[in-house]
């Protein structure tokens, strides 16, 4: 037995949705028969949708804590071939704060409170409990890894794990000044600038809309963000009832995806110029 699959096993036995890295700290990819998430997906580890693939295919979405599965047949080539373990902290219940060099590590012991630390190649995972949406690049050199996400399994760690912080789940939503989309006019089509749709529901479930889709891109997130963009744009972007509310809503979520504020400033203006939209 590997000492990658006896420590895959050692974790799901106390509870640890954990799944096989290969080379370069990324999951194993999907097979033929998943590829491009043909087979339907798997939504999240609770409820995996259509697809029963026993292969250890979707990334994160591919953690289990069942014993049967992880030293499984199917299984079995991929822990020959894994460089690491990593576990599904959003499937455990937990965060990981994960500061990737030595300025992020002084900002966490000056702005976070104390938990369990555990080293890495570049800096440290700062593991609470509690779950919360994940998100890259919530500050410099710091990640938010939690639902929807994968984490290295570099050992337990030292220190008492301490409860999910406010000021931690505020990383997610709480930006710099840069971060905030620009504003933006475009030009009203509509009698005297009024939006000619039909109430102000109409907008606001367009909008949930995009951001369930931007949420729910699991591949192409670039391509997502922009088509994103470009569908909201050609149905409201010229009536004048787009506001910096909305477009906020939007870019949270794109950034959310790891998408960065240059990303989606980029992704929403090439929508504008593709839809012959201006700022005014």
């Amino acid at each position: 037995m590997s000492v990658h699959l006896h420590t895959a096993l050692s974790l799901a036995s106390h509870g640890v949705p954990v799944l096989p890295l290969r080379e370069g700290k990324v999951p194993f990819g999907n097979c033929p028969a998943c590829a491009k998430n043909i087979c339907g997906g798997r939504p999240n580890m609770k409820t995996p949708g259509p697809c029963t693939c026993p292969n250890p295919c979707h990334g994160w979405a591919a953690a289990t804590t069942d014993p049967n599965v992880v030293n499984s047949p199917t299984w079995a080539r991929a822990w020959r071939d894994a460089a690491g373990v990593a576990y599904h902290p959003g499937g455990t219940g937990l965060t990981v704060v994960d500061l990737d060099n030595a300025e992020a590590i002084a900002w966490a012991r000056a702005s976070l409170p104390g938990t369990r630390t555990v080293p890495t190649t570049r800096g440290e995972h700062w593991l609470y409990r509690g779950a919360m949406q994940s998100a890259n690049a919530v500050r410099p050199g710091v990640d938010i890894k939690s639902a929807m996400q994968y984490a290295r399994w570099l050992g337990p760690g030292t220190g008492t794990m301490a409860t999910l912080p406010d000021v931690v789940r505020a990383l997610i939503v709480k930006e710099p000044a840069t971060a905030r989309p620009v504003a933006v006019t475009v030009p009203a089509t509509g009698r005297g600038g009024e939006c000619p749709h039909r109430t102000p529901t109409y907008l606001d479930r367009g909008i949930a809309m995009a951001e369930q889709r931007i949420t729910e891109a699991r591949e192409a997130v670039h391509a997502t963000v922009y088509r994103t963009f470009l569908a909201v744009l050609s149905t409201h972007g010229r009536c004048g009832c787009l506001t910096e509310t909305h477009t906020a809503r939007l870019f949270t979520a794109a950034q959310a995806k790891g998408e960065s504020p240059r990303h989606c400033t980029d992704a929403w203006t090439n929508a504008l110029t593709t839809l012959g939209l201006s700022h005014v």
